[in-house]
């Protein structure tokens, strides 16, 4: 008796609009979404302190600045982080392996496309918007290039990886940005930076060190296969962790202590008050890490973005509530 095997169905085939969500997808992990939010949040907050320090109302004509000016430092954004993901896919594969090109769901010149074409219209869109913000871009992709490419490749040395990570987020997009936005608001090249400006400067500096060394805690394993030096390979994990939240502990003081003396166009009541939280859950959420665990570490990481972030509405705010 002859038997008849059973047809295979044919496997569905995603349709355009499924294939379109899973790129979109893709790209906004490969645009590493914690930058982003930090990104948008400091074009947003140093707008804010520009236009609490100006006499001029908020029109249609600043929309449109604000949202060029955006646009051109999410590109600049991508440029930096896509270029480090193509030239540490294998170390990514360890260290990272959900990341786009790491898990194979971008081809190596799709990312080459993406992060040439962000670079390409960072610098185009900051030319048209203004020369601050063009200083700006140039600026921070310069050194994210430095940051990741051979054979200078920077972030192969501890010092300077730190040094390039808060230079560009504590010192020149802070700097650029008000600069950028004082000039378009005023209408002249006003190159005065207020006290509230050079005091969220000082403190995105000293917080974005502890992120760049609490950053590479849960990546040893991967960094030590491929030497990349870091903090945390030359002293252990204990000793970075506890070196990041006293860093941390130093810059929240610092703020309170400025709100308190030094800042006459802020609010110093919301802005102890909002630190003296923001201290308190620092520290709060430190004390559950498990530095074994390396979930815990990256839970632990995030959860100092989502601080950071934080930082660009409270200074703002106090700005705008003086």
């Amino acid at each position: 008796m002859s038997q008849i095997s059973p047809t295979k169905s044919p496997v569905p085939q995603p349709n355009f609009l499924q294939r379109y969500t899973t790129w979109l997808y893709a790209f906004w992990k490969f645009s590493r979404p914690h930058t982003i939010i930090g990104t948008s949040l400091s074009v947003l907050g140093l707008y804010a302190i520009a236009l609490a320090n100006s006499p001029t109302t908020f029109s249609s004509i600043q929309l449109i600045q604000l949202f060029g000016t955006w646009i051109a430092c999410l590109c600049g954004n991508v440029y930096i982080v896509g270029l480090n993901q193509l030239e540490d896919v294998e170390i990514d594969q360890i260290n990272k392996p959900h990341l786009p090109l790491a898990a194979g769901e971008f081809s190596r010149l799709q990312a080459q496309v993406i992060v040439g074409v962000t670079g390409v219209l960072a610098l185009l869109l900051a030319w048209s918007l203004g020369p601050f913000l063009l200083l700006m871009v140039s600026i921070s992709l310069g050194i994210g290039t430095a940051y990741s490419l051979p054979p200078i490749r920077l972030k192969r040395f501890p010092f300077w990886a730190a040094v390039c990570i808060f230079g560009v987020r504590g010192v020149i997009v802070n700097l650029g940005l008000f600069l950028h936005f004082n000039q378009k608001l005023k209408n002249a090249n006003d190159i005065i930076v207020p006290p509230e400006v050079w005091a969220l400067t000082l403190f995105v500096l000293v917080f974005t060190f502890a992120i760049a060394i609490l950053k590479d805690i849960p990546d040893m394993e991967g960094d030590r296969q491929y030497n990349i030096t870091t903090f945390t390979i030359k002293l252990g994990s204990l000793a970075v962790f506890n070196l990041a939240r006293w860093v941390l502990t130093v810059c929240y003081l610092g703020a309170l202590v400025a709100g308190g003396l030094y800042l006459p166009s802020v609010n110093p009541v919301f802005l102890i008050v909002t630190h003296a939280i923001a201290l308190g859950l620092m520290w709060w959420r430190s004390m559950s890490v498990d530095l074994q665990d390396k979930s815990a570490i990256a839970q632990y990481y995030q959860f100092i973005w989502k601080l950071f972030f934080l930082e660009y509405l409270i200074f703002p705010a106090a700005c705008l509530m003086a």
